[in-house]
């Protein structure tokens, strides 16, 4: 069933609106993918916080204007979806990695972060970049570090004292 033109502004302004706060996305064609396939793509698009939309390429167009997501106006053709992450940076290319693993039928066709176009031939070393948690893990790790040095550090101090003062009083017994 068409849409009619309010629909269709609806439409453009939702995705508009995703595709303004959003810093990560990715498109592709899923030509061959069922209604199942398709749902069960949208199932892990929600658990990995990732939006997932259908829309005409006529109304994405529309909608990519004036956003990050302009570098990808060109890849519109065909039958495509989107997918956006306001967060995660990697999470649409990993959606779609993941997916397009037990499903040829989804290919993706186009990579954006932060306004700036990736070639699909790098959606493996973009899907592999590290969660926001991850990254908060890691950083904190290597913030760490040092503070657990010195407090070994200053943990040994007295031990090492105390050994020195064993060895001089052993020293002073043998000399007695």
């Amino acid at each position: 069933m068409p849409l009619n033109i309010e629909e269709k502004k609806q439409v453009v302004k939702e995705l508009n609106s995703e595709a303004t706060n959003s810093v990560a996305g990715a498109i592709a064609e899923y030509n061959g993918l069922n209604v199942q396939d398709i749902t069960l793509l949208r199932t892990k698009a929600r658990e990995s916080g990732v939006y997932l939309k259908v829309v005409k390429n006529s109304l994405s167009k529309r909608a990519f204007n004036d956003t990050g997501f302009e570098c990808l106006i060109d890849d519109l053709n065909g039958p495509i979806i989107i997918a956006l992450s306001k967060e995660d940076l990697a999470s649409p290319a990993r959606l779609f990695k993941d997916f397009g693993k037990d499903y040829d039928q989804l290919k993706t066709i186009g990579l954006a972060i932060n306004g700036a176009s990736f070639p699909v031939s790098d959606l493996d070393r973009i899907a592999e970049l590290p969660t926001k948690d991850e990254a908060y893990s890691t950083l904190l790790g290597l913030m760490k570090a040092p503070i657990e040095k010195v407090v070994r550090l200053l943990n040994e101090l007295p031990t090492k004292f105390v050994r020195l003062t064993n060895a001089v009083k052993d020293k002073q017994e043998e000399v007695s």
